[in-house]
């Protein structure tokens, strides 16, 4: 390993070997996404290869250098992926890599599956994993540190023959350069003298904390002319941070997942690194035109790979330019950056206005401003009054935006003229073993009169079913409107079957989504209250 000091224009100000210091920061890092790989060992993350061609497009749209695309050979799905994304996958910004590990100890280069199978999947780099630790080495390989070093040297060497590009893995790089930093060293050494273009430095148990990360980099940064990577994992909530740090000690590869998916407590949340970067310390990440595009990419992933986006994620959640509370509110209203730390629309978020009984007049006139509503003061008082009373007993409209929109609309004189509810009733049979629900609603649309019943696997299914049987043939735009979700919550455990219960209902007509509230002592009129809404509030936009 060369002991010249190539740091994209770095210097060193006169530090010793082990002196923390900070180079100048690089213009650009490149961003490696390893969702399909390392994001989707998290519990409870299962990736169909549809998924995955799907994920790596979102990815690819979002701007992000390279996609770690899994591991060829480990398992059926891969084999089939890489297969596939020959064919499949059109990448414009975003370079397709396979991961794969060293031969096996004792294996040569050209007999080795594993090293086969990198070859065989046809993408232009190959990661390749090493362990850095020399415990690693002694007590999961089993084998000696010669050996070690040596399995990375051969495989990187092997792989650059077959002309792939190739990136090191350092395995528990910090524990193993905090242990034995000579050992460490060496492996990357092997690996950048064979041929490798990045090495990349992998805190792979999570447990580094800022400092560590700064001066181990720094440290490696004067030794190798390579390109340095970070791949860090968030036991000790530190991922985000120890990627920084990394990147102004010298790196320019940092990996990660969009929305921080990963084993354990996850890897690196490129959604917050990548801001970071861009907008914190003007380091150039994914293309700037596209950092917009963060949020609505990072919603859309997490719908693919099934997992309910965090309302509180840095950057992209629904909730962080979220603003409920008065003084909050009305500040932000004088000046966003009062109260928000970036733009929301650059990163392709929203500021919103949280109704509650926290609520002051100033974040009410928001609120009606934003829904293109005009509330003089004496509407607004009243609907303050109206609101915290609804409040205490037990409604919570910062989460059922439908039903305030509806509260606000109502308080402007507007009323819900599409139909009228004449009554009514559920019916459930228990004829064992099966349980059946009938319900039977008579509404009024216009002039007409109309009855109509039907059945379903619960008073809600059944009566939102009656429903959309008495005004389905009203109201075509009912066809796209679907009710998504449905939560209750009993709020005063004490009284037992006599509490108050909550329910909310998420309903969507394919563009938005919605959410509406009812409470009641009796579950089936909370249910109705927030599925009448539900279909209210549906009816209100299609129009």
């Amino acid at each position: 390993m060369s002991s010249e000091e190539h740091t994209h224009g770095a210097h060193t100000h006169g530090a010793h070997a082990h002196d923390f210091y900070v180079p100048e920061l690089p213009e650009a890092v490149d961003v490696f996404d390893t969702i399909l790989r390392d994001g989707s060992q998290q519990e409870g993350l299962s990736l169909t290869v549809d998924d995955k061609l799907r994920v790596a497009e979102q990815l690819d749209h979002l701007g992000v250098t390279y996609i770690e695309g899994g591991w060829p050979g480990a398992n059926p799905k891969d084999v089939e992926f890489f297969a596939r994304a020959r064919k499949e996958l059109r990448l414009g910004t975003a370079t397709l890599v396979a991961f794969g590990s060293t031969r096996r100890a004792g294996v040569k280069p050209e007999d080795d599956a594993v090293l086969a199978n990198l070859i065989e999947a046809g993408a232009p780099v190959a990661c390749i994993v090493a362990k850095s630790w020399d415990r690693h080495v002694a007590e999961a390989l089993r084998t000696s540190l010669d050996e070690a070093v040596a399995m990375v040297a051969d495989s990187v060497r092997y792989l650059r023959r077959h002309d792939l590009r190739v990136f090191l893995d350092a395995e528990h790089f910090f524990d193993g350069y905090r242990r034995n930093p000579d050992f460490a060293l060496s492996v990357l050494a092997a690996a950048e003298e064979s041929g490798a273009e990045a090495l990349v430095l992998c805190d792979t148990n999570g447990g580094s904390l800022p400092d560590d990360v700064g001066q181990a980099v720094a440290d490696v940064r004067r030794r190798t002319s390579a390109q340095l990577g970070i791949h860090c994992h968030n036991d000790a909530g530190c991922a985000v941070a120890n990627s920084l740090v990394a990147v102004q000690a010298g790196v320019t590869q940092v990996q990660g997942c969009i929305n921080g998916y990963g084993e354990r407590a996850g890897n690196t949340d490129l959604s917050a690194a990548i801001p970071n970067l861009s907008l914190k310390l003007n380091v150039r990440t994914i293309p700037s035109e596209r950092l917009e595009r963060l949020t609505p990419v990072a919603h859309h992933i997490a719908e693919l790979v099934n997992i309910a986006p965090n309302a509180q994620q840095p950057y992209v959640g629904s909730s962080v330019f979220a603003h409920k509370g008065g003084l909050h509110a009305s500040a932000v209203a004088r000046s966003a950056d009062l109260y928000e730390h970036v733009d929301p629309n650059v990163v392709g978020n929203g500021t919103r206005v949280v109704v509650s009984e926290m609520a002051g007049r100033s974040t009410l006139a928001l609120k009606a401003d934003e829904l293109g509503l005009k509330l003089d003061g004496e509407v607004i008082g009243r609907v303050l009054d109206e609101l915290k009373r609804l409040e205490h007993e037990g409604y919570h409209f910062e989460v059922a935006d439908g039903s305030l929109e509806l509260l606000l609309r109502r308080a402007t004189g507007w009323t819900a003229d599409y139909f009228t509810v004449e009554s009514f009733r559920v019916i459930t049979d228990h004829v064992s073993p099966k349980i059946t629900t009938e319900a039977t609603v008579k509404v009024h649309v216009g002039e007409e009169r109309i009855v109509a019943t039907a059945e379903g696997n619960g008073p809600v299914n059944a009566l939102d079913g009656a429903l959309r049987g008495a005004i389905g043939t009203k109201f075509p735009a009912l066809d796209h409107i679907h009710l998504t979700d449905y939560r209750v919550r009993v709020l005063d455990t004490g009284r037992g079957t006599g509490a108050v219960t909550r329910v909310l209902v998420d309903t969507t007509d394919g563009e938005r989504t919605w959410t509406t509230i009812g409470v009641s002592e009796n579950i089936i009129e909370a249910s109705w209250q927030a599925l009448y809404d539900s279909i209210v509030f549906g009816l209100l936009h299609a129009s």
